[in-house]
């Protein structure tokens, strides 16, 4: 009877766990038809309006730029904690001209010439 028992309870276990696992799956494919549904939808809105159709993705992302933020935001909080006022300025003179290169201002020998295509 004990080994009755145990075997059972075995097999229980498996059959429940398979039955979550089903479950879970089906909950994934659901989502992923919802997703495929919307990205469908989305575009035969565009085919109807005459927009062109965006493949849909996440965005950029550059791990580059999830450096620089942290490195910046260490930048100001060492500029906070010291008491010197010209690294304050400087870090926040940093935050304001984003994307313009340090001495750029001081390029004086840069002509402009006209493009001419052939």
């Amino acid at each position: 009877m004990n080994d009755f028992a145990t075997t059972a309870t075995r097999w229980a276990v498996r059959i429940v766990l398979m039955l979550v696992g089903l479950v879970f799956f089906m909950c994934l494919m659901a989502v992923a038809c919802l997703i495929a549904l919307a990205w469908g939808a989305r575009a035969l809105w565009a085919k109807l309006t005459g927009q062109p159709i965006v493949p849909m993705s996440m965005g950029a992302m550059s791990p580059f730029a999830g450096w620089q933020t942290v490195y910046r935001s260490g930048a100001e909080w060492m500029a906070q904690s010291s008491g010197n006022a010209q690294t304050k300025d400087d870090a926040r003179e940093g935050r304001s001209r984003r994307g313009v290169l340090p001495g750029a201002g001081d390029v004086t020998d840069v002509q402009p010439r006209e493009v001419h295509e052939s």
